[in-house]
């Protein structure tokens, strides 16, 4: 398949997302989580670019990010090569980790710009993993709130646009990233109904269960146990999750 050019950003700004190869988790332990961010901070004092907001789910990653020294296929190529190289090492594994090239769209507006953030910072909400933004720790949105200086990241541009006054721009941000709303930006990591349904499917078929069988079993052992196998290797977000099997998503987050 050709590649395809990228669209050249005005402002410099561009929403970028990276996914997990065949949809498979990037992150698998905290310490995964900490080492990306930890890479995203060290190439920021060679790179000098700007992040917005950032979002880490399990299998993939979203970020709002300003153009600021290099280029940001550049700054891509090797914040990619770095985490592949830690992940490959720690798992003992070869290949490919990530999808493709990274996605990326170029952030023309202010609008545009302030509704994408709101998006990154409700992918876990969209997920199921948490009721509240603030409640996610592998997100930017809960250093919006706390009001302190975060190395990776410069609040001041996003607040800025909701009011010079700190502690009133935090209350509006907070209020617009919780409004109801229609965003889509790229490609969302969920997949559609029928889907959900024949992933999940294949996994029960395996354990000789029925979805009804799950729900009843009083061997919560085992029914954590399928769950948690559904979690980590199907890739299908906790509330498509709950939808298929009709099991409340705080039963199979704490699965």
């Amino acid at each position: 398949m050709p590649r395809y050019s990228r669209e050249k950003s005005e402002t410099g700004i561009y929403h970028i997302m990276v996914r997990g190869v065949d949809r498979m988790s990037i992150f698998r332990e905290e310490e995964d989580y900490h080492r990306y961010l930890e890479t995203l901070l060290r190439f920021k004092k060679t790179d000098n670019y700007e992040m917005y907001a950032y979002c880490l789910m399990s299998n993939h990653v979203h970020l709002l990010i300003k153009e600021v020294g290099d280029t940001i296929h550049r700054f891509m190529k090797r914040l990619g090569v770095s985490y592949v190289s830690y992940f490959n090492k720690k798992y003992n594994r070869v290949g490919h980790l990530f999808q493709d090239r990274y996605k990326s769209e170029s952030i023309q507006s202010e609008q545009y710009l302030l509704c994408c953030s709101r998006y990154i910072h409700n992918n876990p909400i969209v997920a199921g993993l948490v009721k509240h933004p603030e409640d996610y720790i592998w997100s930017s949105f809960s250093s919006y709130l706390d009001g302190d200086n975060h190395p990776l990241l410069n609040p001041d541009f996003i607040l800025h646009h909701f009011s010079q006054d700190r502690v009133e721009a935090i209350l509006r941000l907070k209020e617009f990233t919780k409004s109801s709303n229609q965003d889509k930006f790229l490609d969302d990591d969920r997949i559609d109904q029928v889907n959900c349904q024949k992933v999940i499917n294949e996994i029960l078929e395996r354990h000789d269960i029925s979805p009804e069988d799950l729900r009843k079993t009083k061997d919560i052992g085992k029914r954590n146990a399928i769950l948690q196998e559904i979690k980590t290797t199907s890739h299908v977000s906790i509330r498509g999750i709950s939808r298929v099997l009709g099991i409340s998503k705080d039963i199979i987050f704490r699965a």
